[in-house]
Order: C-alpha cells, then sequence, then structure tokens
C-alpha cells in the first residue's frame, strides 16, 4: 500500500499543494487531474523518491520510503515527460538495455516480442533518434513491460500517441491492475478504465 500523508509541496517561492493525503492499495488506479502548474509532475517525483516535500511523508507498506531506499525504488516503474531513450540506440537496444539495468534482461527473441506488441518491430533496429514522437512514446512503455514494479508512476502517458497507441496504453495500465499493481496516473484526458478500484485526485 502507498500512504501520502499530509503532503506540501514548494517550488520557489510557490506552494503547489498543502496537506495533501491519500492511499492506493493493490488493484487500485488513481488518476491525477489539474491544470498546468498545479503540481502534477512535482507531486509523481516526490512519490517516485526524486524529490522531497516541504512537508509531509510518503510511505510505502507502512514504513517511509527514505528509510526504504533501493527497496522502493525496486517496487517503482517512472514515465515522466521524458521517455529517457538513447538517441544514438536502436529501438531495441534501447529496451535491451534499460531491462537489464532495471534486473530484467531480455535476449533478443523477447525483446523482438515485446517490441512487435507495441507495434514497433519495422523500426526495431532503426537509431531511436529517428523514430516519430509517438514511436519514441511506444518505445519508453516497453519499459514497463519489462518491469516487476508494483507501483507504476506515469505523467501524461498518453500524450504524443494515436488512437491504437493509447488504447494499448490502456490494455497496459488494465493488465497491471489486474495483477494486484497500483497505478498513479497525471492525466488531461479520460483513460476509461474499468479499475478494480479507482479514486481522482484533483489538484487547482
Amino acid at each position: 500500500m502507498l500512504e501520502v500523508i499530509n503532503l506540501t509541496c514548494v517550488r520557489g517561492t510557490r506552494r503547489l499543494f498543502k496537506e495533501l493525503s491519500f492511499s492506493a492499495e493493490s488493484g487500485e488506479l488513481v488518476e491525477l487531474r489539474g491544470p498546468n502548474g498545479s503540481g502534477k509532475t512535482s507531486l509523481l517525483r516526490i512519490l517516485c523518491g526524486l524529490a522531497m516535500p516541504a512537508a509531509g511523508e510518503v510511505r510505502w507498506n507502512g514504513t517511509r520510503i527514505r528509510s526504504l531506499g533501493e527497496e522502493y525504488r525496486g517496487s517503482v516503474a517512472y514515465l515522466g515527460h521524458q521517455n529517457a531513450v538513447k538517441d544514438e540506440l536502436t529501438a531495441i537496444e534501447n529496451l535491451r538495455i534499460s531491462s537489464a539495468v532495471c534486473g530484467s534482461a531480455l535476449d533478443k527473441k523477447e525483446a523482438q516480442e515485446i517490441l512487435k506488441r507495441v507495434g514497433l518491430t519495422q523500426q526495431q533496429n532503426l537509431p531511436a533518434r529517428v523514430l516519430s514522437a509517438g514511436q519514441r512514446r511506444r518505445l519508453a512503455m516497453t519499459r514497463l513491460l519489462t518491469s516487476k514494479a508494483r507501483l507504476w508512476i506515469l505523467d501524461e502517458v498518453l500524450t504524443s500517441l494515436d488512437d491504437a497507441a493509447m488504447n494499448l496504453s490502456r490494455e497496459f495500465i488494465s493488465e497491471h491492475l489486474k495483477q494486484d499493481g497500483i497505478a498513479i496516473v497525471a492525466t488531461h484526458q479520460d483513460l476509461s478504465l474499468a479499475a478494480p478500484r479507482f479514486q481522482r485526485l484533483q489538484l487547482s
């Protein structure tokens, strides 16, 4: 279980949100809404352990995430605004290297199957720099499919995707939830997911 307790976030001289509390259990989707600048990305970075709140704390299974260190980071898969793909590497190289770094090494055939699933079979040997914005986003999404993390934290995951790729993203998230995963998704779009558990948070 993820617990967020009285979080306050300040950036520069501006307070983005204060005393924010919620929890998320296995199989739960948390949809995070709010206008640009409301603190959605800042909140996600705090939940990942990449940024510190001005006040409050985040707990994973009852323990503060700062105390858990690598144990917590191994439980989290984060997909932010930036796709974090290497331009000089091919699609299949990006996938295999990122998976190995996360402890889920793939052989060539396994990587090809995952790229096929996201519609990148024809692009697997192309350098990432020549891929379209939507194709680069699909490539970034493959990291979720190889991750063993229970907690997915996703920032505008549907951005730059066509209808087919958006439906694919929804399918991946749904599968994760059905397997008792947790997903926290910042989005401006309706995810339209039949999640076992669901809550929507609005930042203003």
